[in-house]
């Protein structure tokens, strides 16, 4: 998929831009590679075209057409813009997109959207991180050098004419995305949309945050590793990664937005604010909130209001009403008929357990009064739930638990069955990748050789014909389109057993702590003296 990023600068000495697309830089620092004798190292392969300008007087020729227009002379004015498109790096092995072949697409794109403008072209083969996507800069500078008749893309009269400055509004951001798609669809090229908002919106900031802290942490771990210390985490994870990951965790729990609130406060400590119908999420570490909009699609109100409808589908039906004081009828298909509500319960303290409160008889007397609101509070939930005697309760807590280890055992069988289908996906892959290499193998003459130059690739095909082989049933090569066809499947019957067995684990530590009360306060309600009554827990029915 081939995507467009724009930079715009304000830096008035353009041979850096120069100096970057020749020569070799740090991907982390932006500083030049030096050899031993302290000169630039050239980029080893790239293509370098000039629009309306000398590629290599480029820094000269806009000077100049900034001094006769009396343009781009003071700081704050921006003096280049800087697009770059990456394509996919599948385009190289499945569409045979070469190095002169990216170039000519750039050359064109640059003349077709930005008319007029001094421009540099150049093609990078080396992506960042070593994917080894091809990638093409465009630098153009801000001020037009040439009148050109007036486009769609061009909001004022002005855009047009020599002299004026390079105006990117959402409009034409849009038109220039809706021109690189349009353009890989011709070269068919792989393209995703990219006029419609990303589910995980990872900004330029954001990632190269993430490697820099990955690399540090990765720096740390070998000391600590050399010191004989176990580290505590290998990957590395920005604030806003901390969010999605927790906004996923508690989103799949959630039934409501209420819960979903709590989970994420309770949990991660993260505090969901709700304004003008928009999410937005404080990190425990931060001052300023970061919007559901900032974390992508899946993070916003519209996609979790959807995803908690779905979660409380998967909940037990709520029962018809029933008289007050009265058991709720249970059905033959749902052993639980009352809908599970967490509430604020917590256990009564036993002060006789409790060395702190033995030790400090205020700490003790505020213990009491805390116990006695649980006391009320365990009443209230009785009354509430409609429980008529101890033995019912206790009944329901057994049943519950019965509920949750079921559910856990049809959530382990889910992830193991996506573990299986994961495997099958990786060395069916791995399979595929290395085919050809091995083809060549199987039809070279000197086969001790071929392997020798070609030890990796020839293992990893062995591997997986072998695992593919022992896990097939029919000896076929699995379909790559029906495994990721099944993995979606088992995903979503994976969130669906989540929500499930939080749902049952989270009744069974409610009714835990209740039971736990119950019987505190019936050990402290046995009458000192004859005529002293009991507190009455179990609603009695015939009243």
């Amino acid at each position: 998929m081939a995507i467009l990023k724009h930079i715009a600068s304000k830096n008035a000495d353009y041979g850096e831009t120069q100096r970057y697309l020749i020569f070799q830089h740090d991907e982390y620092s932006g500083k030049p590679i030096l050899n031993n004798n302290g000169k630039m190292l050239f980029r080893e392969e790239y293509y370098l075209d000039g629009i309306h300008c000398d590629p290599f007087t480029f820094d000269m020729e806009c000077m100049e057409l900034n001094a006769r227009f009396h343009k781009n002379q003071s700081y704050n004015e921006i003096k280049s813009h800087h697009y770059i498109i990456s394509f996919d790096p599948k385009d190289r092995e499945e569409n045979g997109l070469t190095g002169e072949r990216a170039q000519q697409l750039g050359l064109e794109y640059a003349r077709k959207n930005f008319p007029g403008h001094q421009a540099l072209v150049c093609t990078h083969m080396d992506g960042h991180n070593g994917s080894g996507n091809i990638h093409v800069h465009i630098v153009i500078n801000s001020l037009r050098k040439y009148d050109v008749e007036p486009q769609d893309f061009m909001e004022r009269p002005c855009d047009s004419r020599a002299g004026k400055k390079h105006h990117l509004t959402k409009k034409y951001l849009v038109h220039l995305k809706q021109s690189l798609m349009d353009l890989c669809h011709r070269e068919h090229l792989n393209q995703v949309d990219l006029l419609t908002p990303a589910e995980r919106n990872i900004s330029e900031k954001e990632y190269w945050a993430n490697r820099r802290g990955q690399k540090k942490l990765e720096e740390q771990n070998r000391q600590m590793i050399k010191d004989g210390v176990n580290p505590r985490t290998t990957r590395f994870q920005t604030q806003k990664e901390f969010l999605r990951s927790s906004i996923e965790q508690a989103s799949s729990a959630a039934h409501n937005q209420e819960e979903f609130q709590q989970l994420l406060l309770e949990k991660f400590k993260i505090k969901l604010k709700v304004s003008r119908g928009r999410y937005s999420y404080l990190h425990p570490e931060r001052t300023k909130p970061v919007t559901g909009r900032k974390l992508g699609t899946r993070y916003e109100k519209e996609f979790l209001q959807q995803l908690f409808a779905e979660n409380a589908k998967q909940l037990p039906p709520l029962q018809k009403e029933t008289p007050e004081n009265s058991v709720p009828a249970i059905t033959d298909t749902e052993p639980f008929s009352i809908l599970f509500i967490r509430s604020d319960l917590r256990l009564v303290t036993d002060l006789q357990e409790c060395i702190k409160a033995r030790e400090n008889s205020a700490y003790a007397q505020k213990v009491k009064l805390i116990n006695l609101k649980q006391m009320a509070r365990t009443v209230a939930y009785i009354q509430e739930h409609g429980y008529h005697t101890r033995e019912e309760l206790e009944q329901d807590f057994s049943e519950s638990g019965s509920l949750a280890d079921s559910s856990r055992k049809a959530l382990k069988a889910v992830e193991d069955q996506l573990t299986k289908v994961n495997e099958q996906i990786h060395y069916t892959g791995q399979y595929l990748a290395c085919k050809a290499v091995y083809s060549q193998f199987r039809k070279a003459k000197n086969k001790g050789q071929f392997r020798m130059e070609h030890p990796t690739e020839i293992a990893l095909y062995e591997t997986a014909r072998h695992f593919l082989k022992d896990h097939s049933g029919d000896g076929r090569l699995p379909s790559m389109k029906l495994l990721k066809a099944e993995k979606e499947r088992l995903l979503k019957e994976r969130q669906d057993a989540q929500a499930r067995y939080h749902y049952y684990k989270d009744w069974t530590k409610e009714l835990k702590t209740v039971c736990s009360n119950v019987s505190a306060i019936l050990e402290q309600t046995h009458p000192i003296h004859p005529d002293q009554q009991k507190i009455q827990i179990f609603p009695n029915p015939t009243q």
